[in-house]
């Protein structure tokens, strides 16, 4: 027995463009303990239904665009911050073909550990040609050194932790003059444009790219728990900064994926997180892409 998967990774075109799903691992999460406004009962019921277990294997998914004459990346994966089955990501990058070095820029959806983890190895930038690119009011508030000194010692989502991961993680490149912030909705590169999501990070953002008509819409973390949260879109999760807002830009994000009918690209959805929303009897369902291998 080799009790051992291969590294994750899977690409597919949209238009000229090519898009390659990352795998940083995955990390099991129980969400009758993580998701609110619902109950522990109606979370178990719905799991069962799936056939999952109490605490659901979840993906951390990156992914990486190339244009031709530009190779970005949208998320880093968790890197060490938060334990041994993720940290993945470079391995995955290396196993597509591709090198560190040669990302040009690293966009982040949002400041959360397992999204900006993996910008840094032993302290220096994993993505040492990169420009980082993230938006300003998430990094009001995660790089405030006032709210950083009275974030309490623990796991909760304003964590003393999430506040060192996130420092040591911009400080890498901001020293090096490559790092650049956008602020809400507009251009951030050519043919990339952020669109303001805010809620679950109060600088949370979509990155949206379009190549010969075909749209794709970078989710970051709109969702978490797939299983529960299309069909009851309501259900928030316990790390929103702003339970409100999230759940405000999830429901709008839902009805104009399902009612413009393109591809979504999802970090906790099951690997390769790719595929598109539709209008369900109950709330919404997911169709993911149909996973095939191109002849050589």
């Amino acid at each position: 027995m080799v009790k051992s998967q291969a590294p994750g990774f899977y690409r597919m075109m949209l238009g000229d463009y090519e898009i390659t799903a990352l795998n940083d691992g995955v990390v099991d999460f129980p969400p009758a303990k993580l998701l609110t406004n619902t109950t522990a009962g109606e979370v178990a019921a719905m799991l069962r239904k799936r056939f999952e277990p109490d605490a659901v294997p979840t993906s951390v998914n990156a992914f990486l665009i190339n244009t031709g004459d530009r190779l970005m990346l949208v998320d880093t994966g968790a890197g060490k911050v938060l334990g041994p089955r993720l940290g993945g990501l470079a391995e995955s990058l290396r196993a597509a073909g591709y090198r560190p070095d040669q990302v040009d820029a690293v966009l982040i959806t949002h400041m959360h550990p397992d999204h900006i983890g993996g910008l840094v190895k032993d302290g220096q930038p994993a993505f040492p040609n990169a420009t980082v690119y993230a938006d300003k009011t998430d990094a009001a508030l995660w790089l405030d050194p006032a709210e950083a000194a009275k974030a309490p010692e623990d796991q909760g989502k304003l964590g003393k932790y999430r506040f060192r991961a996130v420092k040591e993680s911009m400080d890498a490149y901001s020293r090096r003059g490559r790092l650049q912030y956008f602020d809400g909705t507009g251009e951030v590169l050519p043919g990339i444009r952020a669109i303001a999501s805010r809620g679950h990070s109060p600088g949370h953002a979509f990155f949206e790219v379009e190549s010969k008509g075909e749209r794709l819409l970078f989710w970051g973390d709109i969702m978490h728990f797939g299983q529960v949260q299309l069909e009851l879109p309501e259900v928030a999760m316990y790390s929103d900064i702003d339970p409100a807002k999230a759940t405000a830009s999830r429901l709008a994000a839902l009805k104009d994926a399902a009612d413009g009918r393109y591809l979504v690209a999802a970090a906790h959805l099951p690997f390769p997180g790719l595929g598109h929303i539709r209008k369900a009897e109950r709330g919404y369902a997911w169709v993911p892409v149909t996973y095939e291998i191109p002849p050589r």
